[in-house]
C-alpha cells in the first residue's frame, strides 16, 4: 500500500469518529475546521437544514490584508475572532467543535480560544 494512501485513509477514519456524534442543530451549529499548510478555514453548518450559516478564511480579503502568513496561530486566531463576530450577527452563541482529523493543539486551539473570546460557547 502507498504510504499516502494509507495516511489519507487514517484521517479519514479519525475524522469520522470525531464526527460522527456531532450534528449541528439551527440553536447549536457544527464548526467545521479546515487546516491547511497556507490557510486555515471554518464554517457553522446546520446540519438539519444542510446550509452554511457563515464562514471565514484567511483567503478572504478583509483578512488577508491584515495577515502576513495564513497558516500559523495568529491567523488561526484572527480567523476565530471573525468567525465570532458573523456567527453574533447571524444570532448563534453556541456551537459544537467539529476539528475533523485535526489534533486541538497549536492552530485549531488558537483559533478556538479566539472564537471563545468573541462570545462563543463550546
Amino acid at each position: 500500500m502507498d504510504k499516502n494512501k494509507k495516511l489519507n485513509e487514517q484521517r479519514t477514519r479519525r475524522r469520522h469518529h470525531v464526527r460522527k456524534p456531532l450534528r449541528g442543530t439551527p440553536d447549536r451549529p457544527r464548526l467545521s475546521v479546515e487546516r491547511t499548510l497556507k490557510h486555515f478555514a471554518c464554517q457553522l453548518i446546520d446540519d438539519t437544514a444542510g446550509r452554511t450559516i457563515c464562514a471565514a478564511s484567511t483567503r478572504q480579503a478583509d483578512l488577508k490584508g491584515s495577515i502576513q502568513n495564513g497558516g500559523n496561530c495568529d491567523a488561526a486566531a484572527a480567523v476565530g475572532k471573525k468567525l465570532a463576530e458573523l456567527a453574533q450577527a447571524a444570532g448563534v452563541t453556541a456551537v459544537r467543535l467539529d476539528r475533523g482529523h485535526n489534533r486541538y493543539h497549536g492552530r485549531v486551539k488558537a483559533f478556538a480560544d479566539a472564537a471563545r473570546e468573541g462570545g462563543l460557547q463550546f
